[in-house]
């Protein structure tokens, strides 16, 4: 966008994806920040009627809240293009390609970033035998928040029985022991390390509850392993397209030191609640949440 306030932003929220109640809580969050930035704020629930309610509320900008499917994987970004909307966040490409964790880590190795090693396979095949050895992570391709993830122990006695609402085709990656790290880019700027500690694993409880996780920012690291993230981090936001704010993260075996470190996933719509990561760093490099929230608006755009 230009410089200057707009008039007027739309707030996308909700939708109808598996982190439905996961975005309405960043959207409503986002829609208060803007509007103590100074901005006339509408607040849309993204439904069926999504592009008349555009039409009829002719926005000069989109501040996109969504997550999960429909939100984040390239789907409204192209509406919103052919609207010819300004919006948040990434376009139509990157939000696809991240979307899905096996051609994003095809952009990673393409980049020369590391990730542990993967693959699609059918969940029924998953279901029925070890597609590769224990310990491995099962979760859904296309979804984001730890919707959907098992884990593999070394001594599981067998292969993972998924829940019914699991994809057809899921993916299988190697499991990365260590520390959970993550790294928030905004726009060419990698903002800082946070070490995510919880009493297990990084799941959608320990994201979205109060006191499900602790978070330390700037993460206590050796300086080698501090400047690989940053580096990593702002090379994966390029390797993909991504634009305005994306994290992504990370999983490190202390043990290996740097050829421990691996890439995970990049989120082109970071959480943007009161437990969120992004506007936690932002805030450690001196950037309040309505001046986050500000700066997304101010940098929404279109694609073509």
């Amino acid at each position: 966008m230009s410089s200057g306030h707009s008039r007027k932003v739309a707030v996308l929220l909700g939708g109808r994806s598996a982190e439905r109640e996961v975005s309405l809580v960043s959207g409503r969050e986002c829609a208060s920040a803007l509007r103590v930035a100074g901005y006339e704020v509408v607040e849309i629930d993204a439904g069926p009627d999504l592009a008349q309610r555009l039409i009829a509320e002719k926005p000069d900008a989109v501040f996109n809240a969504l997550h999960g499917r429909w939100g984040e994987d390239g789907c409204v970004q192209g509406l919103l293009e052919w609207l010819a909307i300004p919006y948040s966040h990434s376009g139509v490409m990157a939000s696809a390609v991240a979307m899905d964790k096996e051609r994003s880590k095809e952009a990673y190795r393409a980049a020369g970033l590391p990730c542990a090693d993967s693959g699609i396979w059918p969940a029924s095949e998953v279901q029925a035998r070890h597609v590769m050895a224990p310990p491995y992570v099962v979760k859904p391709y296309n979804e984001g928040s730890s919707v959907g993830v098992y884990i593999v122990r070394e001594a599981a006695n067998g292969p993972p029985q998924l829940a019914a609402e699991m994809p057809a085709r899921v993916m299988v990656e190697t499991y990365v022991p260590g520390r959970e790290l993550t790294v928030a880019v905004m726009g060419d700027r990698a903002l800082a390390v946070t070490d995510i500690v919880t009493d297990g694993w990084y799941d959608y409880h320990a994201k979205y509850s109060t006191g499900g996780s602790r978070h330390v920012v700037p993460a206590d690291l050796p300086a080698e392993i501090t400047e690989a993230c940053l580096d990593y981090a702002l090379r994966a936001h390029v390797a993909l397209g991504c634009r305005g704010l994306s994290r992504t993260d990370f999983r490190w075996d202390e043990a290996r030191g740097l050829a421990g470190l691996y890439l995970l996933e990049t989120n082109t719509q970071p959480g943007m609640t009161p437990t969120s990561l992004a506007p936690e760093q932002a805030a450690h490099c001196g950037i309040d949440f309505p001046a986050l929230c500000r700066w997304l608006v101010e940098d929404a755009s279109c694609d073509r």
